[in-house]
């Protein structure tokens, strides 16, 4: 009994900027617990070849490409979704980019695009999603937060202040659409071994640090979010809502 609570059979899933990285990590951990998922992104040919390797995993697999920094293509692209696929029963607000530079130096255009990737799209890409799941008194939304929702680093504030907004609207989310029968939750990943830390993990200074500094030693492995997104997916969270699950190794525990 307590395992079924776990089983995403019948559900179908929208993971944003999920043909690599961790948004695909995500997608193969809720499809290996039963989910249908959709994949998004703007480059079809990838996707594609994403949705490939997940379908060779006998994971069920659909497409949708569109740009979530664009807000008049994205209720199209939901409607579609519903229409041609099945209705969205969990949303993951994945998509995200990085920019590094001191804040003096950082320049509009950066800012712009750090904010209109991650957090702007959360807002636009949530707000048409949930139409369908307010009508259905139900849904699952989690967005991908950060450490850094909570911590600074030199060099990184514009992603910091879009991140810790996106904790704070997860919040915003949760108390408006829990009378809706929906739970809105973030997760919060730590330092993980993905191309956009890339620079971070070839250099060996800041590789040595972050392992001392993380109570588990280590860089995170990108299958270490899939079981928080399954739990946060599931009816195992029916009664958590606004909360953020930080996956980061004990890096917010410690000093």
């Amino acid at each position: 009994m307590a395992m079924t609570m776990f089983d995403l059979s019948g559900k179908v899933a929208l993971i944003t900027g999920s043909s690599s990285g961790l948004g695909l990590a995500l997608a193969e951990g809720l499809g290996k617990a039963g989910a249908k998922i959709v994949l998004n992104g703007r480059d079809a040919t990838k996707l594609e070849a994403t949705a490939a390797t997940l379908t060779a995993q006998g994971i069920a697999t659909a497409t949708s490409v569109f740009d979530v920094t664009k807000p008049k293509t994205i209720a199209p692209a939901i409607a579609a979704i519903e229409a041609e696929v099945r209705p969205i029963d969990i949303l993951v607000n994945n998509a995200g980019t990085q920019q590094r530079a001191p804040l003096n130096e950082f320049p509009d255009e950066g800012w712009d695009r750090l904010m209109s990737t991650n957090l702007d799209s959360v807002f636009h890409v949530s707000k048409a999603v949930v139409q369908q799941m307010i009508q259905r008194k139900r849904g699952k939304i989690i967005n991908i937060c950060s450490v850094q929702s909570e911590l600074g680093r030199p060099g990184i504030a514009p992603y910091a202040a879009s991140k810790g907004a996106l904790k704070m609207l997860t919040k915003g989310m949760a108390i408006d659409w829990g009378k809706h029968g929906i739970q809105v939750n973030g997760i919060g990943p730590g330092y993980f071994a993905t191309e956009l830390n890339k620079a971070l993990v070839t250099d060996a200074v800041f590789s040595a640090w972050l392992t001392n500094r993380t109570p588990l030693g280590r860089w995170g492995d990108v299958e270490d979010l899939q079981g928080a997104a399954i739990f946060l997916a599931s009816k195992a969270s029916d009664f958590v809502t606004g909360h953020i699950l930080y996956v980061d190794g004990g890096v917010t525990a410690q000093l």
